[in-house]
C-alpha cells in the first residue's frame, strides 16, 4: 500500500510514519520545507527505517505540490496543521489558511488522483467544554478558540466532499494525545521537563481542567486500523480512553513516578481566556471499538500511570531532554 502522510515530521505524524514503515507500507512523507533541511522527528529514526521513507519537503498550502505528490498514492493520512491553541489567539489568520486551505488541497488532490481513502485528523477541541459526558460523535461542536474553529471547518469540508463527490473520507478525532516526542506546548511535556530539570517550583496554568489523555501509540493504532476498513468511510470517529484526569491529578502522578516533591506556581500567561477554556474532555469510544475494532491499551488510572512511565522514560534520555527549554513558556 502506498501511503502519503502530511505532518509527518511532527509528534503524532512521526509515530504514524514509523509504524507504517514497520508494517511494510511504502510511505511518502510531507515535511515542512526549511533551509536547515531538517526532517523534524524523522531525523531521529533508525537509519534502516529512514531509508525506506520518501521525504517530500514543502507546504500543505501549496496546491500544485500536493496534487503532484499524491499521484498514485492509495491512502492519504492528513495530519499537517497549526495546533497550538494559545498561538491561535495571536495568529488566527494563519490557522484558517493552513488548517482549512491545507485540508481543501488534500481533498481536491484526492478527488483528482482518485485516492482510495483520505483520513483527516480532527481534535477533541472541536467539542468545547463537555455539555454531557462521555462525549460521543453526536455532541454539538463548539469552537472556543480560533484553532478549534479552523478544525471544525476542515472536518466539515471533508464530510462535504464525502457527501458531494463520494470521496472516501474518514475523520479521526483524537483526544489529548501525549507521549514521546510531544512538544512542550502541551501540559504533560511541560510538567515532566520542568521537574527533570530540577525545578522545585513548576509553572502551570489551569489545574482544574480535565482531559482524556491518550498515549500516542494507541492513537496511531487507531489510524492504522482505518487501512482496508470500508466501514469507516464517511464516519467521524473518536479516539480516546474513556477516562479523564485533571492537570492537578496529572502533576501528582508524574511527581510520584519521579519521586520528586514540587510546588506549583500558577502562571497567568498560561491561562486561557475564561470563555475559551475547555473545562473537561472525556470520550465515548464505543464507535471506534465497533467500527475500527480499536481499544486503547492504556486506559483508566493504571493505564494512564503506565503511559506516563513510558513518556517519562523517553524524556529522561539526556539527548531528548536537552531539546526542551523548560524555563521558557512555549505557546
Amino acid at each position: 500500500m502506498k501511503i502519503f502522510v502530511t505532518g509527518a515530521s511532527g509528534f503524532i505524524g512521526s509515530h504514524l510514519v514509523e509504524k507504517l514503515v514497520l508494517k511494510g507500507h511504502k510511505v511518502k512523507a510531507l515535511v515542512p520545507y526549511n533551509t536547515e533541511n531538517s526532517w523534524g522527528w524523522i531525523d531521529s529514526f533508525n537509519l534502516k527505517i529512514k531509508k525506506k521513507i520518501d521525504i517530500i519537503s514543502g507546504d500543505i498550502t501549496d496546491q500544485n505540490l500536493i496534487l503532484k505528490e499524491t499521484k498514485k498514492c492509495d491512502i492519504i493520512f492528513h495530519l499537517a496543521a497549526l495546533i497550538s491553541i494559545p498561538y491561535s489567539y495571536k495568529s488566527p489568520r494563519s490557522y484558517m489558511y493552513t488548517n482549512i486551505m491545507g485540508t481543501l488541497n488534500i481533498l481536491e488532490a484526492g478527488k483528482i488522483n482518485k485516492a482510495k481513502k483520505i483520513v483527516i485528523t480532527s481534535t477533541s477541541e472541536v467539542y468545547g467544554s463537555a455539555q454531557y459526558i462521555p462525549i460521543d460523535e453526536k455532541h454539538p461542536l463548539n469552537a472556543q478558540s480560533p484553532y478549534a474553529a479552523s478544525k471544525i471547518a476542515a472536518d466539515q469540508i471533508g464530510l462535504s466532499y464525502f457527501k458531494s463527490f463520494n470521496l472516501p473520507v474518514t475523520i479521526i478525532r483524537p483526544f489529548n494525545t501525549f507521549g514521546p516526542r510531544q512538544s512542550q506546548r502541551a501540559a504533560i511535556p511541560t510538567i515532566i521537563s520542568q521537574i527533570l530539570n530540577n525545578n522545585k517550583h513548576i509553572k502551570l496554568g489551569n489545574l482544574k481542567s480535565s482531559r482524556d489523555f491518550t498515549l500516542v501509540h494507541d492513537t496511531v493504532d487507531g489510524f492504522v486500523k482505518t487501512i482496508n476498513n470500508k466501514k469507516c468511510i464517511g464516519q467521524v470517529i473518536n479516539l480516546g480512553t474513556g477516562s479523564h484526569f485533571t492537570i492537578g491529578e496529572t502533576v501528582r502522578l508524574i511527581s510520584k513516578i519521579l519521586k520528586k516533591d514540587i510546588k506549583i506556581e500558577i502562571d497567568k500567561k498560561r491561562i486561557r481566556p475564561s470563555k475559551s477554556e475547555v473545562d473537561r474532555l472525556l470520550s465515548n469510544n464505543s464507535k471506534s471499538k465497533k467500527i475500527l475494532n480499536w481499544k486503547p491499551k492504556y486506559s483508566g488510572k493504571l493505564g494512564f500511570y503506565k503511559a506516563l512511565e513510558i513518556t517519562i522514560d523517553w524524556f529522561k534520555e539526556p539527548k531528548n531532554l536537552k531539546l526542551y527549554k523548560s524555563d521558557i513558556y512555549n505557546v
